[in-house]
């Protein structure tokens, strides 16, 4: 009689865990339990619908670093599955990978369509079955065996895989099973800011700001966008997920300070009174003199600095040079809530990494158990990272089902 290994999450980790498990062990009835009617939603729209699969990060000591939950963890696992296996992964399986220049990579197609497309015909052809409208009731473990109970029937398991992500109702089983929570708060994020300076420029971007959080060590360095409802970007994403506990318990009600050059205030200070020097009787408000800051950007910071839209260069004071100084390199702004970034809602949160055994993503408090993608208190800044830790639980977990 064959073994049944059934995975709880049509997902990334769970198809994947799945898809390898069904090809190493041709005698393994593989089964996908997933509660909605479709599979694969969060590959679906990850990456502006393009499906960031992973990040062009290829040393598991520097891959860990991108993960603010799971460093540690993470360590071992990446040294037998990461970047290059996962591009190898989907390259034989005729889905061909691309590059970009900020080391994000994603399918040749550019569409999300071709990785679900990969899935569901690899699935197939490894013979796993995949049931959706399947709510997962109850989840009881029976001697050697683990009892699924649904919606619409009973399931025994052998090997049971919980790959539902963020699911509180398949958290609450698992804590029935003896598993503690650690409680899930938003992870990537973006500043919600009402600030005259931003207000009429939503789409001004610059390359490398810095931001750091008033009154705490919280500090991150990358692209900034002004949005419609205040900041967001790589540098503030990054400071949301490395921030996730800090910030909730801020309610989200916080002052930040940006370095928009991500340069010394001594050395913006020089280089405007060079430009001083340089432009005297130039309008100052006309062009600015960064390559880095916009014209709409630097007319937002001239005002700001209380200095005349008429004025020349060679008629501002010291004290005009250091106000506008401090626009550039030392903004301040209060941050009142949060906006969740597209439709990639990532947490952090779940299954106490204490009670998993990595080398398997096995449960140390049942054999046989195993767990696989957000589901465990792990998370990442945006860039392809929360899909490699997918990808390499799902392959970790399908190697441990017959060792």
């Amino acid at each position: 009689m064959k073994k049944k290994f059934i995975v709880i999450g049509g997902g990334a980790a769970g198809f994947f865990a799945a898809i390898n498990a069904a090809e190493l062990n041709p005698e393994l009835e593989v089964l996908i339990l997933e509660g909605s009617n479709k599979v694969l939603q969060k590959v679906k729209v990850s990456g502006g619908g393009r499906c960031n699969v992973t990040h062009a990060c290829f040393t598991p000591n520097e891959l860990i670093e991108f993960y603010p939950r799971g460093k540690k963890e993470l360590r071992g696992p990446f040294h037998q599955f990461m970047t290059g296996d996962t591009m190898e992964w989907f390259e034989n399986r005729g889905v061909p990978l691309k590059i970009e220049d900020d080391n994000r990579i994603f399918p040749e197609s550019n569409s999300s369509q071709t990785i679900i497309d990969c899935f569901l015909e690899s699935a197939k052809k490894a013979g796993v079955k995949v049931q959706t409208s399947t709510r997962v009731e109850a989840i009881e473990k029976k001697e050697k065996n683990f009892v699924i109970k649904t919606n619409s029937e009973d399931f025994i398991a052998d090997y049971l895989l919980i790959a539902s992500g963020s699911n509180t109702k398949v958290w609450q089983m698992t804590e029935k099973l003896g598993h503690s929570i650690i409680q899930p708060v938003p992870s990537l994020f973006t500043f919600n800011i009402a600030d005259e300076r931003l207000k009429d420029i939503p789409g001004t971007s610059v390359p490398n700001a810095t931001v750091k959080v008033l009154n705490s060590k919280l500090e991150a360095q990358g692209p900034l966008l002004i949005t419609h409802w205040g900041l967001s970007g790589p540098g503030i994403l990054k400071l949301s997920a490395w921030g996730a506990l800090e910030l909730y318990k801020k309610d989200y009600q916080f002052e930040i300070e940006v370095n928009w050059l991500s340069k010394k205030n001594e050395e913006v200070f020089e280089a405007l009174k060079l430009a001083k020097k340089e432009h005297s009787k130039k309008q100052v408000v006309l062009r600015s003199i960064f390559d880095k800051i916009s014209k709409r950007l630097w007319e937002q910071f001239v005002i700001a600095s209380q200095i005349s839209s008429n004025s020349q260069w060679a008629q501002l004071s010291n004290k005009d040079l250091e106000s506008l100084a401090n626009q550039l390199s030392k903004s301040r702004f209060k941050v009142s809530g949060k906006s969740t970034f597209k439709d990639e809602f990532v947490t952090a949160g779940g299954i106490n990494l204490k009670e998993i055994n990595f080398k398997r993503y096995e449960s140390k408090l049942h054999k046989k158990l195993f767990f696989a993608g957000e589901v465990l208190n792990i998370d990442a800044v945006t860039g392809g990272f929360n899909f490699q830790n997918a990808w390499t639980g799902g392959w970790i977990v399908a190697n441990s089902l017959n060792s």
